[in-house]
């Protein structure tokens, strides 16, 4: 796990070697253990590594192949680079280190872009070519590794995080109004390529990017996600298909097991980090670290979930660490919880995954982690409304179940000059929709909610929040092979009974009832609890309302400002269909801008 950054001129001018410097000083924390730096006239990039895999100096980068005419700087871990390494040894290619780098440089070399399609894991890569000036930029299937861009004047950047191309300079920093429009609709989701600020976009997931000497350039997808229920996997016995996603979930683990380095567990004691944790001691793993977090409660509401992580700990003889935050710790920690989030994030677990990565960074370099079983095995409360509704209805009905705010409500949120024309959020769902012929209403949500949404909430979330502490987090439920066969199940195995919301990831569950407690399975759902962040009041209303009220606030003039007060006079009252707070979203973004200097 690691970052980069770099620049290609088209200009016939020399890559801008200082500001590289710069954006590769930025990404100091997502790599701690070494740096590098290459320039090769027009191009330069920079390399902040955190040694998992092949911890010699071997495997540092920029990893430059003179033979071969390549440069490389990758981020991610390649969970099969072993298999790959065999087949590239027969094809002839030799190599110097153990680590996935160099596979992934030689796999570039051999199968040329095509060979993104063997690699089963997570990653963001650039790869110039010295006899042609090409560069070509990839990134894994999920977006589950970040890869940011900006033009400037004669040519482009590239870095694993927004705020590292902001340290290069020369970035149009002013607000993209549509960005905005899809911010305030969608819980801070603003999907790729757009970011809110206008000189700067992300590479989609799953996509391929490549710039020519010139400056042309040529974007495209190469992995595609179906998700319809296939007839002949659902005239399989259930007891069957639970077998094949018991099966590809195991794999999915022991994947994730690849490293140099202890590998733990963030254990919520919610489903889906309690599966990961029972399978991998089933698997034999031994001395298995795992790390739960907790909060002071606020509002009636308690903070921790410690109950439920302890059942399975202690079923299962880990090494338990409990983490329990004080309210007055947690607010401390929100300026760093800020200034890590690679765009604003309004999800209240951020703060959580930031202070849960800092203690958990003190034992362990590695973690598995239970994100994406959600969007992927129908986990959410949404998703049983739309079960019914015909397609044609389908885009409507996702409006109304997950939108923050109407067009009404945009309207007396912000200032003229920051609204854009039209609803370009409820446009984007319509398209997405549109396209998914084959599938019913509920399958257009997972198939948006996991290609979209989880690219730009929770993934980005855990990246942002681990690698701010230099931790690598790993996904097993977004692995490829077990996201495409739940794509394939009949909705019932996802959804289970419409009428009851706690039954989503019925498959999941079934699995989990041989493994785990029932206190465990058989519970409400829950999220990292943060009340203080929910219930916004004290401490936290102060620095909210003293954002809002900031010079740098009223001269941006994004939100009006009897709006702004409304909120501020009510603030647990003014609440999202998914129960988020108009008035943290609102604040959050304000915060993010300020703490970027923007």
């Amino acid at each position: 796990m690691c970052g980069f950054a770099g620049e290609l001129r088209f200009d016939q001018a020399a890559a801008d070697v200082a500001a590289v410097a710069r954006m590769g000083e930025q990404l100091a924390p997502r790599g701690p253990d070494a740096a590098g730096l290459v320039h090769q006239g027009a191009f330069a990039v920079a390399h902040r590594r955190l040694k998992i895999i092949d911890l010699s100096d071997q495997a540092q980068q920029p990893m430059v192949d003179r033979e071969l005419g390549l440069t490389l700087v990758f981020n991610g871990c390649i969970y099969n680079h072993a298999e790959l390494r065999q087949a590239l040894r027969a094809l002839g290619y030799r190599f110097v280190s153990e680590g996935d780098t160099e596979v992934v440089l030689k796999a570039y070399h051999a199968w040329g872009e095509r060979c993104v399609e063997r690699f089963h894991g997570m990653f963001a890569f650039a790869v110039h070519e010295r006899d042609s000036g090409r560069l070509v930029l990839a990134r894994d299937r999920f977006g589950i590794k970040p890869l940011y861009l900006a033009e400037v004047a004669g040519g482009l950047r590239f870095a694993s995080t927004l705020p590292a191309l902001l340290a290069g300079g020369g970035i149009d920093t002013g607000i993209d109004t549509t960005a905005l429009h899809h911010y305030l609709s969608w819980h801070a989701v603003v999907p790729a390529p757009r970011t809110l600020l206008r000189g700067v976009r992300k590479l989609p997931a799953a996509h391929l990017m490549r710039v020519a000497r010139d400056g042309r350039s040529e974007t495209s997808a190469w992995w595609t996600l179906q998700v319809a229920a296939d007839p002949a996997l659902a005239r399989q016995p259930a007891a069957e298909r639970e077998q094949l996603v018991e099966a590809a979930l195991r794999r999915a683990i022991d994947r994730r097991m690849v490293a140099d380095v202890p590998v733990g567990v963030l254990l919520s004691g919610g489903v889906d980090s309690s599966l990961i944790v029972a399978m991998l001691a089933e698997q034999g793993a031994k001395d298995l670290q795992t790390f739960s977090i907790g909060f002071d409660g606020a509002g009636g509401e308690a903070g921790d979930e410690f109950r439920y992580s302890d059942l399975v700990a202690q079923r299962y003889g880990t090494r338990h660490h409990r983490i329990h935050v004080p309210t007055s710790e947690l607010m401390d920690a929100l300026p760093g919880t800020i200034a890590a989030m690679h765009e604003p994030m309004v999800s209240y677990d951020n703060v959580a995954f930031w202070l849960l990565s800092r203690e958990v960074a003190r034992h362990v370099k590695v973690v598995q982690s239970g994100q994406g079983a959600d969007e992927v095995f129908a986990g959410y409360h949404w998703y049983p409304k739309l079960a019914g509704v015909a397609p044609t209805r389908a885009a409507d009905a996702y409006r109304e179940a997950f939108f923050d705010r109407d067009a009404g409500q945009m309207d007396a949120l912000l200032e003229p000059a920051a609204r854009c024309d039209g609803d370009p959020s409820g446009d984007f769902v319509e398209r997405h929709f549109a396209a998914l012929k084959r599938s019913d209403a509920v399958e257009r949500a997972l198939h948006l909610d996991t290609t979209v949404m989880l690219v730009d909430d929770p993934v980005k979330r855990v990246d942002a929040m681990t690698m701010a502490w230099g931790l690598e987090a790993r996904v097993p439920f977004l692995d490829h092979e077990l996201v495409e066969l739940a794509g394939r199940l009949p909705l019932a195995d996802k959804l289970g009974d419409p009428a009851r919301p706690d039954d989503g990831k019925r498959v999941l569950k079934a699995i989990a009832r041989r493994l785990l407690p029932r206190e465990v399975v058989d519970r409400p759902k829950g999220y990292f609890p943060v009340p203080i962040l929910k219930h916004i009041d004290g401490p936290v209303l102060d620095l909210v309302r003293q954002t809002l009220a900031s010079r740098a606030a009223r001269e941006r003039g994004l939100f009006r400002p009897a709006e702004v007060e409304r909120l501020l006079a009510q603030p647990s009252q003014h609440l999202t269909p998914l129960r988020g707070s108009m008035l943290w979203q609102v604040a959050l973004l304000e915060l993010w801008l300020q703490a970027r200097g923007l």
